[in-house]
């Protein structure tokens, strides 16, 4: 007589995501760069939505008066591990949830203070830096001093910048060792009214280019420049698919990749304190050539042979 053994069921774990901006049904497999190399990855080392994994998904939508509410939410699930997006949302659930173990895409974790080591970072948050150090401002101001070679006035903008010291300093330092005058604007959060605040500091400074220097903006913020005809260096390159001039920054398949892997060390037991924070090695230059004519910007070929990716 042959006996069946019942098969027992495969232990879930929770995996809470929460992200500045964006959709909530973005976040899958089928989604866009990130998402799809983060959830592939997980699958690969043997995670998978449904079987071994619970996953919640959340979104500020670009409202950081938001977070509270959401950080709230996402501890009262008790989660065995929150992976978000952005500095502002880490120093956040770092606070609230100083014992869950958190893996975050973050922007120079070191010089803002989130960490006090990248090899061993200590506490509950680890992740990947969206850097390789601060000074990668100053390349993104280079390049666009090269796109607008008669840029004289700069202007940096960024959600809550008064958290962004370090960041700031980069870019002012930056700024001015190529002559520059610069002036930083500051919003709330991405609302309709913020815009309008935002448009008219614009307005009344009149920078001749401009670079976005905190997550958390949406189409709106593409959508200002282009009215006003400012050239923008942004971080991330879903600006540029937006309509954004250019952006400078870390490979995003290559960032959820890492972590994932954060994500599967700590599911297995490792620390989050005890797991280095990655910092990317490959960066893309991802220009969009028809905005540049729509502002009547004839870029170098130098710069142009340089980008990774020139959308015509």
């Amino acid at each position: 007589m042959q006996l069946m053994l019942a098969q027992i069921p495969e232990k879930q774990r929770t995996l809470a995501i929460i992200v500045n901006f964006g959709a909530r049904e973005a976040i899958s497999e089928a989604g866009p760069g990130l998402w799809r190399s983060f959830f592939g990855e997980l699958r690969r080392l043997g995670h998978v939505e449904g079987r071994d994994l619970i996953v919640k998904r959340y979104s500020a939508e670009g409202h950081p008066s938001r977070y509270a509410d959401l950080a709230r939410d996402v501890v009262s699930l008790n989660p065995d591990v929150i992976f978000l997006t952005g500095n502002l949302l880490a120093q956040t659930y770092r606070t609230l949830t100083p014992t869950t173990p958190i893996v975050a895409i973050m922007s120079d974790p070191l010089e803002t203070g989130l960490v006090q080591s990248l090899a061993r970072p200590g506490g509950y948050l680890t992740g990947v830096s969206e850097d390789a150090g601060i000074e990668i401002w100053g390349k993104r101001v280079q390049l666009l001093k090269e796109a607008v070679p008669s840029m004289a006035r700069l202007a940096y903008v960024g959600v809550e910048l008064t958290r962004m010291g370090a960041t700031r300093q980069a870019v002012e330092s930056a700024a001015r060792r190529l002559g520059l005058a610069v002036v930083g604007v500051s919003v709330e959060e991405p609302s309709p009214a913020e815009y309008r605040c935002l448009s008219a500091a614009l307005v009344e400074q009149t920078p001749d280019a401009m670079v976005v220097i905190t997550f958390g903006f949406d189409a709106g913020i593409v959508e200002l420049a282009a009215k006003q005809r400012l050239p923008v260096i942004y971080s991330s390159r879903a600006y540029v698919n937006m309509g954004g001039l250019m952006a400078y920054g870390y490979d995003r398949a290559e960032t959820g990749r890492q972590s994932a892997k954060d994500v599967h060390q700590i599911l297995g037991g490792i620390k989050p304190g005890e797991i280095p924070i990655s910092q990317p090695t490959k960066f893309e230059l991802v220009i969009n050539l028809r905005t540049a004519k729509a502002l009547g910007l004839t870029l170098p070929q130098s710069l142009l042979a340089r980008a990774d990716k020139v959308i015509e």
